[in-house]
C-alpha cells in the first residue's frame, strides 16, 4: 500500500502555479477541470515550458475555453508543431456549466485557471471562480503577510 501511495504522489506533479491571481482575486470557488491538448503541446508541458499570465476562461456556447495560456512550441517537433497561444477547450460536466453561467453573469464574477498539473497521465486545470481584489485588500494581504513573517522569526529566534 505503501508503494501506490508513493506512485500517486509521483503521478500527480504540479507543472505551473498561477501566483499572480492569488494577488489579483479572492477565489471563491475551485473546479478541477480537464483540457483538451495535442501530443505537442504534452511534451512541451513535460519538459516545463507554459504560461498563464493573463490567462483566463470564458464560456461560450455552453463550452468553457481558455483564453491566455502560452504552451511553447516543442523544440523537435515537425510542421505538426501547435500554435503556442492557440484557445483550449476545459472539459466539465453540463450542470458545472451551468452553475458557472449563472454565477459569472449574476454577480460579475471571472473564472481564472490556478494551477495546471499532471494528475496520473492526464493534464488537469484547476479553475478558479474569483472576483478582483481592490487595492486597499492587496495592501492588507500584503502587510498581514509581512507580519506574519514577523512573529514566526521572532517565535523561531525566541526558542533557541
Amino acid at each position: 500500500m505503501a508503494t501506490k501511495d508513493k506512485a500517486s504522489k509521483k503521478q500527480n506533479s504540479l507543472i505551473v502555479n498561477n501566483k499572480k491571481a492569488y494577488h489579483e482575486y479572492h477565489v471563491l470557488e475551485t473546479f478541477k477541470t480537464g483540457i483538451v491538448l495535442t501530443g505537442t503541446e504534452i511534451k512541451s508541458l513535460r519538459s516545463g515550458k507554459v504560461s498563464m499570465n493573463d490567462s483566463h476562461a470564458r464560456i461560450q456556447n455552453g463550452e468553457v475555453f481558455l483564453y491566455g495560456l502560452q504552451i511553447s512550441a516543442y523544440d523537435q517537433g515537425t510542421y505538426n508543431n501547435h500554435q503556442p497561444d492557440r484557445v483550449r477547450k476545459l472539459l466539465l460536466t453540463r450542470q458545472e456549466i451551468k452553475k458557472l453561467i449563472g454565477k459569472t453573469k449574476e454577480s460579475g464574477l471571472t473564472l481564472i485557471p490556478l494551477k495546471l498539473f499532471f494528475e496520473r497521465c492526464w493534464v488537469k486545470v484547476d479553475l478558479g471562480l474569483c472576483k478582483g481584489k481592490k487595492t486597499h485588500d492587496k495592501r492588507d494581504a500584503i502587510s498581514e503577510r509581512d507580519s506574519k513573517r514577523e512573529i514566526d522569526r521572532a517565535m523561531k529566534h525566541g526558542n533557541r
